[in-house]
Protein backbone atom coordinates (compact mmCIF):
# COMPACT_ATOMS: atom_id res chain seq x y z
CA UNK A 1 0.00 0.00 0.00
CA UNK A 2 1.09 3.53 -0.62
CA UNK A 3 -0.33 6.83 0.48
CA UNK A 4 0.46 10.02 -1.37
CA UNK A 5 2.84 12.14 0.69
CA UNK A 6 4.34 15.57 0.23
CA UNK A 7 7.49 13.79 -1.06
CA UNK A 8 5.51 12.39 -4.01
CA UNK A 9 4.38 15.89 -4.91
CA UNK A 10 8.00 16.98 -5.37
CA UNK A 11 8.69 14.39 -8.05
CA UNK A 12 7.27 15.12 -11.47
CA UNK A 13 6.78 12.22 -13.86
CA UNK A 14 7.17 13.15 -17.52
CA UNK A 15 6.55 11.14 -20.67
CA UNK A 16 8.75 12.78 -23.31
CA UNK A 17 7.87 11.76 -26.86
CA UNK A 18 9.13 12.61 -30.33
CA UNK A 19 6.29 13.70 -32.63
CA UNK A 20 2.66 14.24 -31.79
CA UNK A 21 0.01 11.55 -31.65
CA UNK A 22 -2.17 11.87 -34.75
CA UNK A 23 -4.73 9.04 -34.63
CA UNK A 24 -7.92 10.35 -32.96
CA UNK A 25 -8.71 7.08 -31.16
CA UNK A 26 -5.21 6.99 -29.65
CA UNK A 27 -5.43 10.67 -28.63
CA UNK A 28 -8.72 10.00 -26.81
CA UNK A 29 -7.43 6.91 -24.99
CA UNK A 30 -4.05 8.47 -24.11
CA UNK A 31 -5.72 11.59 -22.72
CA UNK A 32 -8.07 9.44 -20.66
CA UNK A 33 -5.21 7.54 -18.98
CA UNK A 34 -3.13 10.72 -18.53
CA UNK A 35 -6.03 12.29 -16.62
CA UNK A 36 -6.47 9.13 -14.55
CA UNK A 37 -2.75 9.03 -13.70
CA UNK A 38 -2.81 12.68 -12.66
CA UNK A 39 -5.10 11.73 -9.77
CA UNK A 40 -2.13 9.95 -8.20
CA UNK A 41 1.00 11.83 -9.21
CA UNK A 42 2.26 14.94 -10.95
CA UNK A 43 2.38 13.74 -14.56
CA UNK A 44 2.66 15.39 -17.95
CA UNK A 45 3.30 14.40 -21.54
CA UNK A 46 5.80 16.61 -23.36
CA UNK A 47 6.08 16.45 -27.14
CA UNK A 48 9.22 17.20 -29.12
CA UNK A 49 8.14 18.27 -32.61
CA UNK A 50 9.07 15.73 -35.25
CA UNK A 51 11.72 16.69 -37.76
CA UNK A 52 10.79 18.19 -41.12
CA UNK A 53 12.24 17.06 -44.47
CA UNK A 54 13.47 13.72 -43.15
CA UNK A 55 13.59 12.14 -46.61
CA UNK A 56 17.00 13.80 -47.09
CA UNK A 57 18.32 12.36 -43.83
CA UNK A 58 19.76 8.92 -43.18
CA UNK A 59 18.36 7.00 -40.20
CA UNK A 60 21.48 7.87 -38.21
CA UNK A 61 21.22 11.57 -39.06
CA UNK A 62 17.58 11.59 -38.03
CA UNK A 63 18.39 9.87 -34.72
CA UNK A 64 21.20 12.40 -34.09
CA UNK A 65 18.95 15.41 -34.76
CA UNK A 66 16.16 13.97 -32.60
CA UNK A 67 18.76 13.22 -29.93
CA UNK A 68 19.82 16.88 -29.85
CA UNK A 69 16.18 17.93 -29.34
CA UNK A 70 15.70 15.32 -26.61
CA UNK A 71 18.83 16.50 -24.77
CA UNK A 72 17.59 20.12 -24.95
CA UNK A 73 14.30 19.07 -23.34
CA UNK A 74 16.03 17.44 -20.37
CA UNK A 75 16.82 19.35 -17.19
CA UNK A 76 19.66 18.98 -14.68
CA UNK A 77 18.75 16.36 -12.10
CA UNK A 78 16.35 14.45 -14.38
CA UNK A 79 16.29 10.69 -13.96
CA UNK A 80 16.01 9.49 -17.56
CA UNK A 81 14.40 6.16 -18.41
CA UNK A 82 14.31 5.02 -22.03
CA UNK A 83 11.38 2.95 -23.21
CA UNK A 84 13.52 0.69 -25.34
CA UNK A 85 13.21 -2.83 -26.73
CA UNK A 86 16.55 -3.71 -25.09
CA UNK A 87 15.38 -2.63 -21.64
CA UNK A 88 14.30 -4.56 -18.60
CA UNK A 89 10.92 -6.24 -18.84
CA UNK A 90 8.59 -6.08 -15.84
CA UNK A 91 5.20 -7.38 -14.89
CA UNK A 92 2.68 -4.69 -13.93
CA UNK A 93 3.13 -5.34 -10.21
CA UNK A 94 6.91 -5.06 -10.62
CA UNK A 95 6.47 -1.75 -12.44
CA UNK A 96 4.26 -0.55 -9.57
CA UNK A 97 7.04 -1.42 -7.12
CA UNK A 98 9.54 0.33 -9.41
CA UNK A 99 7.40 3.48 -9.35
CA UNK A 100 7.10 3.29 -5.57
CA UNK A 101 10.92 3.17 -5.26
CA UNK A 102 11.27 6.10 -7.67
CA UNK A 103 8.74 8.19 -5.75
CA UNK A 104 10.88 7.67 -2.66
CA UNK A 105 14.22 8.47 -4.31
CA UNK A 106 13.75 10.89 -7.22
CA UNK A 107 13.79 14.52 -6.12
CA UNK A 108 12.98 16.32 -9.37
CA UNK A 109 11.75 14.73 -12.59
CA UNK A 110 11.42 11.10 -13.61
CA UNK A 111 11.46 11.28 -17.40
CA UNK A 112 10.33 8.34 -19.52
CA UNK A 113 11.43 8.73 -23.15
CA UNK A 114 9.87 7.37 -26.33
CA UNK A 115 12.16 8.05 -29.27
CA UNK A 116 11.49 8.56 -32.93
CA UNK A 117 10.89 5.89 -35.56
CA UNK A 118 14.52 4.70 -35.57
CA UNK A 119 15.12 4.70 -31.83
CA UNK A 120 17.62 6.73 -29.85
CA UNK A 121 20.93 8.35 -30.75
CA UNK A 122 24.01 7.10 -28.86
CA UNK A 123 24.17 10.39 -26.90
CA UNK A 124 20.65 9.75 -25.56
CA UNK A 125 21.69 6.27 -24.40
CA UNK A 126 24.67 7.94 -22.72
CA UNK A 127 22.49 10.16 -20.51
CA UNK A 128 19.93 7.46 -19.69
CA UNK A 129 19.90 6.01 -16.20
CA UNK A 130 17.82 2.97 -17.13
CA UNK A 131 15.97 1.23 -19.95
CA UNK A 132 12.57 -0.42 -19.69
CA UNK A 133 10.93 -2.59 -22.34
CA UNK A 134 7.14 -2.71 -22.49
CA UNK A 135 7.25 -5.90 -24.54
CA UNK A 136 9.47 -7.98 -26.78
CA UNK A 137 7.00 -7.19 -29.55
CA UNK A 138 7.26 -4.06 -31.66
CA UNK A 139 4.43 -1.53 -31.42
CA UNK A 140 3.79 1.71 -33.26
CA UNK A 141 5.05 4.75 -31.35
CA UNK A 142 1.47 5.90 -30.87
CA UNK A 143 0.51 2.54 -29.39
CA UNK A 144 3.52 2.58 -27.05
CA UNK A 145 2.32 5.90 -25.65
CA UNK A 146 -1.08 4.41 -24.86
CA UNK A 147 0.39 1.23 -23.37
CA UNK A 148 2.78 3.23 -21.17
CA UNK A 149 0.18 5.65 -19.77
CA UNK A 150 -2.20 2.75 -19.08
CA UNK A 151 0.57 0.89 -17.24
CA UNK A 152 1.46 4.01 -15.25
CA UNK A 153 -2.19 4.36 -14.19
CA UNK A 154 -2.34 0.62 -13.41
CA UNK A 155 0.81 0.92 -11.26
CA UNK A 156 -0.75 3.71 -9.22
CA UNK A 157 -3.94 1.71 -8.62
CA UNK A 158 -1.85 -1.31 -7.57
CA UNK A 159 0.02 0.83 -5.06
CA UNK A 160 -3.26 2.15 -3.67
CA UNK A 161 -4.81 -1.32 -3.49
CA UNK A 162 -7.61 -0.25 -5.83
CA UNK A 163 -9.55 -2.87 -7.84
CA UNK A 164 -8.41 -1.92 -11.39
CA UNK A 165 -5.68 -4.60 -11.55
CA UNK A 166 -6.50 -8.32 -11.18
CA UNK A 167 -3.89 -11.00 -10.50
Amino acid sequence: MWAKSSKDLNMKTILLVVGKTVEPHFITAINDYVQRAKRYLTFDVEVIPELKNTKKLTEEMQKEKEGELILKALQPGDVVVLLDEGGKEMRSVEFADYMKRKMNTVNKRLVFLIGGPYGFAPKVYDVAHEKISLSRMTFSHQMVRLIFVEQLYRAMTILRGEPYHHE
